[in-house]
């Protein structure tokens, strides 16, 4: 039997792959209109970053990383040893962590410089059970702005999001934007407590993993799936009636500011997310159509302690992540195809091998001068070749012959028209060389294919 793909990963193949790269393009656009640079870190990070910043008694930390022993480190286990600190390593689950311990290693953000805004997109690892819009090995994209506490920063960050959604063609009648605040450390604890207390009177209605929550972190009983546990969370305390003046009036501002850019919202008390650095402001955006219950497709907020955690000095944070993945998803519901990944502007045909090396050159100057140009490598048949231009969506096809070689020319076939004409080769060839070392794909591309095999139907599109 043939070797498959690990259970939980998928491979991106061409028009996919093609996909990803537009959709990390269409990011950095969006996300560079608001100031965001991008920010590379390792795909691995020490454990105990993980285990500070996400939260130990999260489901991430708990059950779902990917932790690497070395050899040589397994052997110590074995042999009743221990294993330093700094080589536990884990797979990294989510971004943020990573990007906040470069901001801190690096002094991205000294005393009273302007914030750091960055960007990332990759892949993630969590040890889940596979499923729709669910994988073990994922890919994000997400934003963090690391040095302002303004609520102004977090209305920013969540039109940014809801812009890229648009921008990729997800419509936005079939999304939900879903706001809450969890509050501060000055109030926060009253709220877990008056949770605790709730859970407690209502222990023999939850599941045995709620119960255990609410010894740990009661608040993370609201993302419970079960459907009878969601039910006694519904009558829970609300979080609304506990926040202290600060953080009702920062939720307001950012409600305000969202108001004023018009940007539908709904509060939903129950929303918390499922990393315990979060502080005040979090969000989640929906697809209410066509995915069922795994349909969050993007969500954050802000995590003003969480550069602390990982050894910083006191660092305000806002940051969001998207699933790659779920966005798929919902773009296939909104009827979206993945467009073909090459595109060809004119393919080369050989009437037989005596032209081959002429027609080898030509499609070496074609692809200098910008044009994305193919040939027949299997010495197919002219008739062969056509189809074969036709199956690659060539706008063009130049056909070589002896008789052509011997005359000078090259004969050119409009692939949608039909039509014909020849064109002096030496001719060509030195328009071609006018764009060489141009642009791929800009205005030069353009006026090539229009210059040296126009007929009044432009080959390469928009």
């Amino acid at each position: 039997m043939a070797l498959q793909a690990p259970e939980g990963t998928k491979d991106l193949l061409p028009d996919e792959a093609a996909f990803w790269a537009r959709f990390k393009a269409t990011a950095a656009n969006v996300c560079g209109r608001y100031g965001y640079a991008p920010i590379e870190t390792p795909l691995f990070e020490q454990t105990e970053l993980f285990v500070r910043g996400i939260g130990e008694a999260t489901d991430v930390v708990s059950k779902e990383m990917f932790t690497a022993i070395s050899g040589q480190n397994l052997a110590t286990l074995l042999g009743g040893g221990t294993v330093k600190a700094k080589s536990r390593l884990s797979l990294r689950p989510e971004g943020t962590a990573g990007v906040v311990r470069a901001v801190v290693q690096h002094d991205l953000v000294p005393q009273g410089a302007a914030p750091a805004k960055l960007m990332y997109a990759g892949p993630m690892f969590r040890a889940e059970r596979p499923q729709k819009g669910r994988q073990r090995q994922f890919n994000q994209v997400g934003i963090e702005c690391l040095g302002a506490e303004e609520p102004s920063v977090d209305a920013e960050g969540i039109i940014m999001l809801m812009r890229f959604f648009a921008a990729i063609g997800i419509p936005a009648e079939t999304t939900r934007l879903l706001v809450n605040s969890m509050g501060c450390d000055a109030c926060r604890p009253a709220y877990r407590e008056a949770v605790r207390a709730y859970m407690a009177a209502h222990a023999d209605e939850l599941c045995d993993e709620c119960n255990r929550r609410a010894e740990i972190n009661p608040l993370r009983a609201f993302d419970c799936k079960n459907s009878g546990c969601a039910a006694v969370m519904e009558g829970a305390p609300k979080i609304a009636d506990h926040l202290c003046d600060e953080c009702r009036e920062h939720y307001e501002a950012v409600k305000a500011y969202l108001d004023g850019a018009g940007l539908a919202y709904v509060e939903d008390s129950t929303l918390v997310r499922g990393l315990d650095y979060y502080t005040r402001t979090v969000f989640e955006v929906q697809v209410t159509e066509g995915m069922g219950s795994q349909n969050a497709i993007g969500g954050g907020g802000r995590y003003d302690k969480l550069a602390e955690e990982v050894g910083g000095r006191p660092t305000p944070g806002f940051g969001w992540a998207l699933g790659y993945e779920r966005c798929v998803l919902a773009l296939q519901a909104a009827g979206h195809a993945f467009a073909p990944a090459a595109r060809c502007d004119v393919f080369v045909a050989c009437v037989d091998d005596s032209v081959r090396r002429t027609a080898f050159s030509l499609v070496q100057a074609c692809r200098d001068a910008g044009l994305a140009v193919e040939m027949d490598h299997q010495h197919r048949s002219l008739k062969g070749q056509f189809k074969l231009a036709d199956k690659l969506g060539a706008a063009r096809v130049a056909v070589l012959g002896p008789d052509e070689v011997a005359a000078g020319q090259v004969k050119v076939r409009n692939m949608r028209t039909h039509a014909e004409r020849s064109v002096d080769l030496a001719a060509m060839l030195a328009l071609l060389a006018r764009f060489s070392g141009e642009p791929v794909g800009g205005a030069a591309t353009i006026a090539s294919v229009e210059e040296v095999f126009g007929d009044g139907d432009p080959a390469v599109e928009g």
